[in-house]
């Protein structure tokens, strides 16, 4: 089993930057693809990024050109940088382990307990 830690939410100014991290156990992390996902109160949760074992990435329409999303195997560690912020990004954000096909589209097998972003206008 894997417990994923997310850290580094809070508050910030709309321009303004965070830098979100997941902290991972277990010594499979580098045979993972990772993933981040947000959840705003009436919205379902919607994925944000994910990198593969190999490095490659990719984001949603809404982040692309504005976060960044690495991983450091060493640490067990994925990161979420985010620049540029708006206030949609206001939502809770989550970590995410493990990809897989469920039959209708790529999901996690772990997850962590979310952290708050809050972006002001």
């Amino acid at each position: 089993q894997v417990q994923l830690v997310e850290s580094g939410g809070g508050l910030v100014q709309a321009g303004g930057s965070l830098r979100l991290s997941c902290a991972a156990s277990g010594s499979m992390f580098s045979r993972y693809a990772m993933g981040w996902y947000r959840q705003a109160p009436e919205n379902e949760r919607e994925p944000v990024a994910t990198i593969t074992t190999g490095g490659d990435t990719n984001y949603s329409d809404s982040v692309k050109g504005r976060f960044t999303i690495s991983r450091d195997n060493a640490k067990k560690t994925v990161y979420l940088h985010m620049n540029s912020l708006k206030p949609e990004d206001t939502a809770v954000y989550y970590c995410a382990a493990d990809r897989y096909w469920n039959g209708y589209s790529y999901w996690y097998r772990y997850w962590g307990q979310g952290t708050q972003v809050t972006v002001s206008s």
